[in-house]
C-alpha cells in the first residue's frame, strides 16, 4: 500500500501552531512577569531620584505582543528551513552512492538502458523520488526511446532546471515571513508613537513616564524585528545556496557517471 504523505500546508500550519504555543508559554510565564517587576522597580527608583536613568532590560525589550509575534515567526521560519535542510541532506547523501554501477570503460547502449533502469526502480520509493534517481531514470528512458545521447543530456538538464525553480518557489513562504517580521515591528512603532502622542498632555504636566514607556514600545519592537529579519535572511541565503549546489552537483554526477557511458552504435 502506498503511504499517504502529510500535506505541506498542513505541516506548515501544525508547525506554526506549535511555535505559537511554545513561545506564548515562555512570554506568559517568564518574559512578561519579569518585565513587570523591572518596570515596577524603575517606577519606584524614578520617584525616589529624579536623575535616575533606567538601564536597558531584555525583559522590557521583549515584553510586547509585536516582539512575541516576531519571535513566533522566527521560529516558524527556522522550522520550515530545518525541514528543507534535512531534505537537502538526504539529496546530498545519495550523491555519494554508485547508483547505476557502470564499470569504467563500459559503454551503455540503448538496448541496455532498461537493465540499469531496473536498478533504480528497485530502490525504496522515498529514495526514487529524490532528484538523482529521477534524473537517472529520465536520462535512461529518453536514451532508450530516442537513441540519442544529446536528448538524454537535455532531459537531465531540463529536470535539474525545473527542480531549481521548484525549490526556489518553495522558499516563497519563508521569504514572506522575512518580509512580515519587520512589518510587524513597524506596526509596533506606529502603535507606540500613537500612544505617546495620546499621553503628550501628561508630559506637559511634568509626568513623562507614560510617554517614555510608549516610545519604548515603538523603538523596542522595531529593534527586535530588524535584528530577527537580518538573521533569518542570512539563513535563507545559506539554504538557497545549499539547494542550488545540490542541483548543480546532481547534473555533474549524471555527466560523470552516466551520460559519458552512453553510446549509440
Amino acid at each position: 500500500m502506498k503511504k499517504r504523505r502529510t500535506s505541506p500546508i498542513l505541516t506548515q500550519i501544525i508547525s506554526l501552531f506549535i511555535c505559537i504555543l511554545l513561545v506564548h508559554v515562555v512570554w506568559a510565564s517568564v518574559i512578561r512577569p519579569n518585565a513587570r517587576v523591572v518596570l515596577e522597580e524603575r517606577k519606584v527608583l524614578a520617584e525616589q531620584d529624579q536623575d535616575f536613568t533606567a538601564e536597558r532590560s531584555i525583559w522590557v525589550t521583549l515584553k510586547d505582543w509585536e516582539q512575541e509575534s516576531c519571535v513566533i515567526l522566527m521560529f516558524w521560519a527556522l522550522a520550515l528551513m530545518g525541514g528543507k535542510v534535512l531534505q537537502a541532506r538526504r539529496e546530498r547523501r545519495i550523491l555519494s552512492q554508485d547508483l547505476v554501477k557502470i564499470p569504467e570503460g563500459v559503454s551503455v547502449l540503448p538496448e541496455d538502458a532498461r537493465e540499469y533502469m531496473r536498478t533504480v526502480q528497485s530502490l525504496p520509493e522515498s529514495t526514487r523520488e529524490q532528484l538523482l534517481p529521477r534524473a537517472v531514470m529520465i536520462a535512461l528512458q529518453r536514451f532508450e526511446s530516442t537513441h540519442a545521447v544529446q536528448n538524454a543530456s537535455e532531459a537531465v538538464r531540463n529536470l535539474c532546471d525545473g527542480e531549481a525553480d521548484r525549490l526556489d518557489s518553495e522558499l516563497a513562504m519563508i521569504r514572506y515571513i522575512t518580509w512580515a517580521i519587520p512589518s510587524i515591528g513597524f506596526i509596533g512603532t506606529v502603535r507606540g508613537i500613537g500612544e505617546a502622542l495620546g499621553k503628550a498632555y501628561e508630559a506637559v504636566q511634568g509626568n513623562i513616564v507614560g510617554v517614555t514607556e510608549s516610545l519604548g514600545v515603538a523603538f523596542n519592537s522595531t529593534f527586535v524585528a530588524l535584528v530577527i529579519s537580518i538573521m533569518i535572511m542570512f539563513f535563507v541565503q545559506q539554504l538557497q545556496r545549499y539547494q542550488e549546489e545540490i542541483v548543480i552537483d546532481t547534473e555533474s554526477w549524471c555527466d560523470e557517471n552516466l551520460l559519458r557511458h552512453l553510446q549509440v552504435r
